[in-house]
Protein backbone atom coordinates (compact mmCIF):
# COMPACT_ATOMS: atom_id res chain seq x y z
CA UNK A 1 0.00 0.00 0.00
CA UNK A 2 1.62 3.52 -0.47
CA UNK A 3 2.37 5.54 2.04
CA UNK A 4 0.75 9.06 3.10
CA UNK A 5 2.93 11.77 1.86
CA UNK A 6 3.96 13.61 5.50
CA UNK A 7 5.45 16.97 4.28
CA UNK A 8 7.38 18.78 7.22
CA UNK A 9 8.00 22.54 7.23
CA UNK A 10 11.32 22.68 10.21
CA UNK A 11 12.35 26.10 11.19
CA UNK A 12 15.35 27.54 13.81
CA UNK A 13 13.07 25.88 16.53
CA UNK A 14 14.19 22.46 15.88
CA UNK A 15 17.72 23.06 15.98
CA UNK A 16 17.99 25.30 19.36
CA UNK A 17 18.13 22.08 21.56
CA UNK A 18 21.79 20.98 18.86
CA UNK A 19 22.81 24.31 20.73
CA UNK A 20 22.62 26.36 17.39
CA UNK A 21 21.00 29.84 17.73
CA UNK A 22 18.03 30.95 16.31
CA UNK A 23 18.54 33.56 13.23
CA UNK A 24 17.66 36.68 15.35
CA UNK A 25 18.13 38.10 18.54
CA UNK A 26 15.00 39.79 20.32
CA UNK A 27 17.26 43.11 19.22
CA UNK A 28 16.62 42.45 15.48
CA UNK A 29 20.77 41.39 15.62
CA UNK A 30 22.42 38.33 14.81
CA UNK A 31 25.73 37.24 17.30
CA UNK A 32 25.94 41.24 17.28
CA UNK A 33 25.68 42.11 13.79
CA UNK A 34 23.18 43.64 11.93
CA UNK A 35 21.65 40.96 9.53
CA UNK A 36 21.81 42.98 6.66
CA UNK A 37 25.48 43.51 7.82
CA UNK A 38 26.61 39.50 7.29
CA UNK A 39 23.04 38.49 5.06
CA UNK A 40 22.70 40.47 1.86
CA UNK A 41 24.74 40.68 -0.98
CA UNK A 42 25.49 44.76 -0.44
CA UNK A 43 26.84 43.70 2.72
CA UNK A 44 29.21 40.92 1.07
CA UNK A 45 30.12 43.76 -1.43
CA UNK A 46 30.83 46.01 1.34
CA UNK A 47 33.41 43.97 3.93
CA UNK A 48 33.40 40.42 2.21
CA UNK A 49 35.86 39.54 4.94
CA UNK A 50 33.66 40.54 8.13
CA UNK A 51 30.79 38.12 5.95
CA UNK A 52 32.99 34.92 5.34
CA UNK A 53 34.77 34.89 9.07
CA UNK A 54 30.54 35.01 10.40
CA UNK A 55 29.72 31.90 8.04
CA UNK A 56 33.09 30.66 9.36
CA UNK A 57 32.20 30.94 12.47
CA UNK A 58 28.65 29.39 12.50
CA UNK A 59 30.35 26.59 10.60
CA UNK A 60 32.78 25.53 12.83
CA UNK A 61 29.90 25.77 15.15
CA UNK A 62 27.99 23.54 13.28
CA UNK A 63 30.30 20.71 12.86
CA UNK A 64 31.00 20.74 17.18
CA UNK A 65 27.02 19.64 17.25
CA UNK A 66 24.90 17.01 16.94
CA UNK A 67 21.15 16.06 15.63
CA UNK A 68 18.83 16.15 18.78
CA UNK A 69 15.69 14.23 19.51
CA UNK A 70 13.31 16.03 17.38
CA UNK A 71 15.39 15.58 14.41
CA UNK A 72 15.54 11.99 15.38
CA UNK A 73 11.87 11.61 15.64
CA UNK A 74 10.47 12.43 12.30
CA UNK A 75 13.52 9.73 11.11
CA UNK A 76 10.97 7.14 12.84
CA UNK A 77 8.03 8.52 10.62
CA UNK A 78 9.82 7.45 7.13
CA UNK A 79 9.15 3.50 8.60
CA UNK A 80 4.90 4.62 8.25
CA UNK A 81 5.14 7.51 6.03
CA UNK A 82 6.61 9.20 2.89
CA UNK A 83 8.45 12.04 4.44
CA UNK A 84 9.80 15.22 2.59
CA UNK A 85 11.47 18.03 4.69
CA UNK A 86 11.31 21.34 3.91
CA UNK A 87 13.61 23.77 6.32
CA UNK A 88 14.76 27.10 6.78
CA UNK A 89 17.92 25.97 8.72
CA UNK A 90 21.37 26.36 6.59
CA UNK A 91 22.33 23.52 9.04
CA UNK A 92 22.64 19.70 8.33
CA UNK A 93 21.20 17.63 11.38
CA UNK A 94 18.36 16.41 9.67
CA UNK A 95 20.53 14.40 7.41
CA UNK A 96 23.11 13.54 10.23
CA UNK A 97 20.11 12.33 11.86
CA UNK A 98 18.94 10.06 9.08
CA UNK A 99 16.35 11.97 7.16
CA UNK A 100 15.90 11.46 3.59
CA UNK A 101 14.40 13.88 1.57
CA UNK A 102 15.62 17.00 2.73
CA UNK A 103 15.24 20.79 0.92
CA UNK A 104 16.81 23.67 2.22
CA UNK A 105 15.30 26.84 1.09
CA UNK A 106 17.88 29.17 3.03
CA UNK A 107 20.56 27.31 1.22
CA UNK A 108 23.65 25.15 3.17
CA UNK A 109 26.13 26.22 5.53
CA UNK A 110 28.31 23.09 4.88
CA UNK A 111 28.71 24.21 0.94
CA UNK A 112 30.28 26.66 -0.62
CA UNK A 113 29.98 28.38 -4.83
CA UNK A 114 31.06 30.62 -7.00
CA UNK A 115 30.05 34.33 -6.97
CA UNK A 116 29.82 34.08 -10.55
CA UNK A 117 27.73 30.85 -11.27
CA UNK A 118 25.38 29.56 -8.80
CA UNK A 119 25.57 26.03 -10.39
CA UNK A 120 29.07 25.29 -9.21
CA UNK A 121 28.88 24.40 -5.49
CA UNK A 122 31.12 22.82 -3.28
CA UNK A 123 31.00 20.65 -0.44
CA UNK A 124 32.91 22.85 2.47
CA UNK A 125 34.15 22.57 5.85
CA UNK A 126 36.76 24.68 6.61
CA UNK A 127 36.83 28.45 6.37
CA UNK A 128 36.07 30.02 3.16
CA UNK A 129 38.64 33.00 2.47
CA UNK A 130 39.41 35.56 0.11
CA UNK A 131 41.30 34.73 -2.69
CA UNK A 132 39.45 30.85 -2.49
CA UNK A 133 38.18 29.83 -5.96
CA UNK A 134 35.80 28.23 -8.11
CA UNK A 135 36.69 26.26 -11.34
CA UNK A 136 35.88 29.73 -13.24
CA UNK A 137 38.75 31.46 -11.03
CA UNK A 138 35.82 33.66 -9.48
CA UNK A 139 35.39 34.07 -5.08
CA UNK A 140 33.54 31.67 -3.69
CA UNK A 141 30.67 32.35 -0.87
CA UNK A 142 28.72 31.16 1.63
CA UNK A 143 25.79 28.63 -0.30
CA UNK A 144 23.56 30.89 1.90
CA UNK A 145 20.51 32.67 0.76
CA UNK A 146 20.71 36.06 1.60
CA UNK A 147 18.01 38.98 2.16
CA UNK A 148 17.22 40.17 -1.60
CA UNK A 149 18.17 37.14 -3.40
CA UNK A 150 16.16 34.35 -5.13
CA UNK A 151 14.77 31.23 -3.26
CA UNK A 152 15.82 28.47 -5.77
CA UNK A 153 14.38 25.76 -4.50
CA UNK A 154 10.80 27.45 -3.36
CA UNK A 155 8.96 25.93 -6.66
CA UNK A 156 9.90 22.63 -5.92
CA UNK A 157 8.70 22.81 -2.79
CA UNK A 158 5.70 24.50 -3.40
CA UNK A 159 4.84 21.28 -5.39
CA UNK A 160 5.96 18.72 -2.68
CA UNK A 161 3.45 20.66 -0.47
CA UNK A 162 0.75 20.51 -2.65
CA UNK A 163 0.66 17.10 -2.46
CA UNK A 164 0.63 16.70 1.51
CA UNK A 165 -1.57 14.02 3.11
CA UNK A 166 -0.22 15.25 6.51
CA UNK A 167 1.72 18.68 7.42
CA UNK A 168 3.77 19.29 10.27
CA UNK A 169 5.00 22.43 11.50
CA UNK A 170 8.06 22.37 13.77
CA UNK A 171 10.44 25.17 15.56
CA UNK A 172 8.90 27.99 12.63
CA UNK A 173 6.81 31.04 13.62
CA UNK A 174 5.41 31.04 9.80
CA UNK A 175 5.86 34.81 9.97
CA UNK A 176 8.78 34.69 7.66
CA UNK A 177 8.18 34.82 3.67
CA UNK A 178 8.33 33.32 1.48
CA UNK A 179 8.53 29.83 3.40
CA UNK A 180 5.60 30.76 5.51
CA UNK A 181 3.18 30.85 2.12
CA UNK A 182 3.83 26.95 2.08
CA UNK A 183 1.08 26.37 4.23
CA UNK A 184 -1.18 28.19 1.83
CA UNK A 185 -0.96 25.60 -0.73
CA UNK A 186 -2.37 22.33 1.44
CA UNK A 187 -5.59 21.41 0.43
CA UNK A 188 -8.02 22.87 3.44
CA UNK A 189 -8.72 19.52 4.35
CA UNK A 190 -5.32 18.72 4.99
CA UNK A 191 -4.38 17.82 8.91
CA UNK A 192 -1.70 20.12 9.68
CA UNK A 193 0.15 19.84 12.99
CA UNK A 194 1.73 22.87 14.51
CA UNK A 195 4.39 21.87 17.80
CA UNK A 196 5.87 25.01 18.70
CA UNK A 197 5.92 26.49 22.51
CA UNK A 198 4.62 29.66 21.66
CA UNK A 199 2.33 29.43 18.52
CA UNK A 200 2.07 32.12 16.45
CA UNK A 201 -1.08 30.46 14.76
CA UNK A 202 -4.29 29.12 15.68
CA UNK A 203 -7.28 26.78 14.91
CA UNK A 204 -9.23 30.42 14.36
CA UNK A 205 -6.78 30.52 11.09
CA UNK A 206 -7.22 26.63 9.73
CA UNK A 207 -9.97 24.16 10.51
CA UNK A 208 -8.10 21.07 10.58
CA UNK A 209 -5.01 22.28 12.82
CA UNK A 210 -3.94 20.70 15.95
CA UNK A 211 -1.11 22.23 18.49
CA UNK A 212 1.18 20.90 19.97
CA UNK A 213 2.03 23.77 22.26
CA UNK A 214 5.92 22.61 23.16
CA UNK A 215 9.61 22.41 22.31
CA UNK A 216 10.55 20.09 19.32
CA UNK A 217 11.73 17.24 21.35
CA UNK A 218 9.42 16.68 23.34
CA UNK A 219 6.59 17.72 20.87
CA UNK A 220 7.58 15.55 18.09
CA UNK A 221 7.37 12.62 21.15
CA UNK A 222 3.67 13.28 21.21
CA UNK A 223 3.57 13.76 17.16
CA UNK A 224 4.75 10.15 16.51
CA UNK A 225 2.67 8.27 19.30
CA UNK A 226 -0.51 10.43 17.63
CA UNK A 227 0.45 9.38 14.28
CA UNK A 228 1.61 5.90 14.34
CA UNK A 229 -0.89 4.63 16.79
Amino acid sequence: MKKKQLVILSGAGISVESGINTFRDTDGLWEGHDIYEVASPIGFQKNPELVLDFYNQRRKQLLEVSPNKGHKNLVKLEETFDVHIITQNVDDLHERAGSSNVIHLHGELRKARSTIDKNLVYNWDKDIILGDLCEKQSQLRPHIVWFGEDVPLLEKALKITMKADILIIIGTSMQVYPAASLIEYVDPSTPIYFIDPNPAITGNTFDNLTIIKDIASSGTDQLVKVLTR
